[in-house]
């Protein structure tokens, strides 16, 4: 199997002069995931090279197994620090893709014309996309071959209004995802802020929040299967 995962290359946060980028938990965990799967790996981002990791991410609290494995593996590492570009992705060289979250996609991914069309593309050919967290906001564009969008009628998850609320960011990012899943027609539904909760709808594989990520390629490998 092969699988892409996309990252974003966006690091500002907003207008507040402070960083963001990729969450590393929602990188990490389903990288163990896949990687102790035998699952083989591409990364790619809008600008290649290094993706931004969020500061907040890389905080003592935020730590998990798979977070302190991912830091202290230099293969991993040098895989993140050289990603290609989103560009010049070939859709058919894999069987599905993958999008951590962060708050970076909501500016970034979620407006690319690359990433728009390789997730039309790969629905398209009956090929899934996962999107955990934040991520779930790059599925705003994508239309399917009816001209409706992705998520129409289609049961999904992502980033809570309350969460958001909870971190403080409600009037600084470019859009909430609950309320985007929503307006574009999606069966939203969650649980609790901060519980894992992944839902499967056909090609579609939406993930709440950070400890949703493992959870969530584990589903992916189980519709792959």
């Amino acid at each position: 199997m092969k699988l892409l995962i996309v990252l974003t290359s966006h690091d500002q946060l907003g207008n507040t002069g402070e960083k963001t980028g990729f969450w590393l938990e929602e990188l990490a965990a389903p990288y163990y995931a896949f990687k102790d799967a035998g699952v083989e790996m591409t990364l790619v981002s809008p600008l290649g090279g290094q993706p931004p990791l969020d500061p907040k991410s890389d905080d003592p609290s935020a730590q998990t197994e798979a977070t302190v494995r991912f830091k202290a593996d230099p293969t991993a590492l040098s895989i993140l620090a050289n990603t290609s570009k989103l560009r010049d992705v070939v859709a058919a060289d894999f069987d599905a893709v993958f999008y951590p979250g962060g708050h970076g996609p909501l500016w970034d991914l979620a407006e690319d014309v690359h990433s728009i069309a390789l997730i039309e593309t790969m629905l398209n050919s009956g090929k899934p996309v996962a999107a955990v967290c934040h991520a779930p906001g790059v599925l705003r564009h994508p239309k399917l071959a009816d001209g409706k969008s992705v998520v129409a009628g289609k049961n999904v998850t992502g980033f809570t209004n309350t969460e958001e609320e909870a971190v403080g960011l409600t009037n600084v990012v470019p859009f909430l995802v609950e309320d985007m899943l929503k307006e574009n027609g999606g069966n939203y539904s969650k649980l609790a802020d901060w519980a894992p909760y992944v839902v499967t709808d056909g090609l579609l594989i939406t993930g709440q929040n950070p400890a949703s990520s493992e959870p969530a390629a584990h589903a992916l490998m189980a519709l792959l299967a």
